[in-house]
């Protein structure tokens, strides 16, 4: 059975014709595979599917994804980040300190003006309550766990806060896919959240992540910003947020295009 597989021209030309050939003959790719975007299962012999080469600085990975949701592409990324992306291709979405069974992670793009000048944000609110593993606490520990990671308390956006080491935000073709921490024990980076479906952003944000190339993290407990349709509302909610010590930050390195 052929395969309807969309080997691009980059993708190509840097696997080669031979190679290429062989995944559009069936030979190498698989019939059925985890999409590496939205991460729910596809079939190259049913459906449209479009192969992904992740290129770090000595390795590189191929993978696969519905055409619907990422075009065939070459995605430049660092060795750390590869070997944490494919550790983390099962993630779905949840932040890595809370079970399964709890809240998964809500993210909002938007321009955020501090001193003057855009910066591109992404905003992090649970759909729940965060506890701590191993904890029968009914309370939210979401802040005080981000704290302890690196994060730094917010109480006015009056100015850009600091760099978190290790951390990236992980950017391809203009979609955002992860949000990447640090392994343990001085490991590869993981995914802290990934993207169920790689998210869209605006030219503008794209391009004021380009000019900056980094991002500003801003995260909340739930409740606490909520999805404003706009971004002066979103900025109204951070203040408010800010202002009640309900609102963690850092920038974080942007990772791809």
């Amino acid at each position: 059975m052929p395969r309807m597989l969309d080997v691009g021209d980059d993708v190509r030309a840097e696997i080669g014709d031979e190679e290429a050939d062989r995944l559009l003959a069936g030979e190498n790719a698989p019939g059925s595979y985890d999409c590496t975007s939205c991460r729910t299962p596809g079939d190259s012999e049913q459906e449209r599917t479009s192969t992904v080469l992740f290129i770090g600085d000595e390795t590189a990975v191929l993978a696969f994804a519905h055409a619907t949701c990422l075009p065939s592409q070459v995605v430049q990324v660092t060795e750390e980040q590869l070997q944490g992306a494919v550790r983390s291709f099962t993630a779905e979405g949840r932040p890595a300190n809370a079970a399964p069974e709890q809240a998964v992670l809500g993210v909002t793009s938007g321009l955020v003006l501090i001193a003057g000048e855009l910066h591109p944000a992404l905003v992090v609110e649970p759909t729940g309550p965060i506890v701590r593993p191993g904890s029968t606490d009914i309370g939210d520990d979401f802040l005080p766990l981000l704290i302890e990671q690196g994060f730094m308390p917010v109480t006015q956006l009056d100015s850009v806060p600091p760099v978190l080491h290790g951390w990236s935000v992980l950017l391809a073709m203009g979609q955002l896919h992860a949000v990447l921490q640090p392994g343990t024990g001085g490991g590869s980076p993981v995914a802290w959240w990934q993207a169920h479906q790689a998210l869209q952003v605006t030219e503008s944000w794209r391009a004021a992540a380009n000019k900056h190339q980094q991002v500003l993290l801003f995260a909340a407990p739930v409740g606490s910003i909520g999805r404003q349709p706009r971004e002066d509302l979103l900025r109204d909610a951070l203040d408010k947020a800010a202002a009640n010590g309900k609102l963690v930050a850092s920038a974080m390195p942007l990772a791809g295009t």
